[in-house]
């Protein structure tokens, strides 16, 4: 079932949306070569709880931190811990924050100093092909038209769409209904309302699109080695449009 937010669960997730924003804000200020990605986890942890909110992921099915931080081949759930970012590294940070208990969510993939020309095409391509769906978001539109839109920006640029892991609803509970592919048919799908809650997130691989779990169970990264990159916003649909709750400027 995929819940329609009155206007004050609305207001709760903006606020959560806003302290996920801002953390962001505050993690680009701090990624560059030699800070361990454990570093940043606690930075964003200090700041998430100063605002009245909690990390979403800490504890969620036995998540051991704040934030995910993958790097490089490291598509999602990235453990932060000891590993130090190195000139060329690209990392995703994937931030959530709760606010009296409704959900905020945002993925934003970084350069950590100076990036290769195909890491940085891999980067503007995944963000383009966010914002392809997003400009889509509004009632009536059928899910997986915003779907193929994402698809399309990113198979035409030559890379790779992943399949295994999807964007969804967001609200109460972290993950909601619908589940929302980065690929699809065009008219298909449930038709979007006002009050509905998205989080939408490509995640793109340079390489092939098949992609692992390593041994923690948590870790996935791209089977050929290659980079990946993910970028997520929180979006509400609105009686004209959307709403991005998560928007950043970094």
């Amino acid at each position: 079932m995929i819940i329609c937010k009155s206007e004050t669960e609305l207001g709760f997730m903006r606020e959560a949306g806003r302290i996920v924003a801002e953390t962001h804000r505050l993690m680009a200020k701090y990624i560059e070569p030699g800070i361990t990605t454990g570093e940043l986890d606690r930075i964003a942890d200090h700041y998430i709880r100063s605002q009245h909110a909690l990390p979403s992921f800490k504890g969620y099915n036995g998540f051991p931190a704040s934030i995910c931080a993958s790097v490089n081949d490291q598509l999602v759930h990235g453990f932060p811990g000891k590993r130090k970012l190195n000139e060329g590294d690209i990392i995703t940070l994937d931030i959530g924050a709760q606010y009296r208990g409704y959900h905020g969510d945002s993925a934003w993939t970084y350069p950590v100093g100076s990036i290769s020309e195909e890491a940085q095409r891999l980067l503007d391509v995944t963000e383009r092909s966010l914002y392809a769906g997003l400009e889509l978001v509004k009632p009536d539109v059928r899910l997986f038209t915003i779907s193929h839109a994402i698809q399309r920006v990113i198979e035409d640029a030559g890379f790779s769409v992943v399949r295994e892991y999807v964007g969804h609803g967001v609200g109460a509970e972290l993950h909601e209904e619908p589940q929302i592919p980065n690929f699809g048919t065009p008219d298909r799908g449930p038709r979007l309302k006002p009050g509905m809650v998205l989080a939408i997130e490509p995640m793109v691989n340079a390489g092939s699109r098949y992609v692992k779990t390593l041994e923690d169970n948590w870790t996935v990264v791209t089977v050929d080695g290659s980079l990946c990159a993910h970028f997520e916003h929180t979006v509400a649909v609105t009686p004209d449009g959307m709403e991005i709750f998560t928007k950043l400027d970094v």
